[in-house]
């Protein structure tokens, strides 16, 4: 059993001393998967790795009594993954809304675009479709969190879920159709 393991076990047992030894062992890590999930972000994003990290990290082993229970490290880490999934939509959303300026966009003059605007993908329907997919499939809705929000690899987001290296490849592929799929069945709906 890892530290981080064995650290997992005792934090699910009330230890509260456990939770801060917990942050060092996992936190480079975190910050790392948090910097690749951010990358994808627009320009203009005000939240920083760290700041992600952390608020990840408060949700998973804050002073809930209802914390889940990690088998190991791979599962410590797919929450993980969720948390930041679940802090990047609350984001998205709010800053949509009409309370927060979201019918506004931010532009700072000098990245203003010439031609036509950068696409980006919508953040609130791929999770909206990737809930509906957890329903379908939740082992290929986990792949697609690992790999999408933890920025796993390949290779360790299959090690995460204990699947073969061939069987995730395929898993991944039939995730990216459902999902295309469903995100563009519902953009053509909600034209007019």
């Amino acid at each position: 059993m890892t530290d981080v393991t064995q650290i997992l076990n005792a934090i699910e047992h009330g230890d509260a001393a456990a939770g801060e030894q917990l942050l060092p062992l996992v936190y480079d890590e975190l910050r790392r998967l948090a910097a690749q999930r951010l990358r994808n972000e627009p320009p203009g994003m005000t939240l920083q790795a760290t700041a992600l990290v952390h608020e990840a990290f408060l949700r998973l082993v804050g002073n809930d009594p209802q914390l889940p229970q990690w088998e190991n490290r791979g599962h410590f880490f797919a929450a993980a993954a969720e948390a930041m999934r679940r802090i990047l939509v609350e984001r998205a959303r709010r800053q949509r809304s009409f309370k927060h300026g979201g019918e506004f966009e931010r532009h700072d003059i000098g990245d203003l675009p010439i031609a036509a605007p950068e696409i980006r993908e919508d953040l609130i329907a791929l999770d909206a479709a990737l809930t509906k997919f957890a329903e379908v499939d939740r082992l290929a809705a986990d792949l697609v969190q690992l790999r999408y929000f933890a920025g796993l690899t390949m290779v360790e987001a299959a090690q995460a879920l204990g699947l073969a290296p061939r069987t995730a490849d395929r898993t991944w592929a039939y995730a990216r159709a459902w999902l295309h799929r469903e995100i563009a069945g519902n953009e053509a709906t909600d034209r007019p």
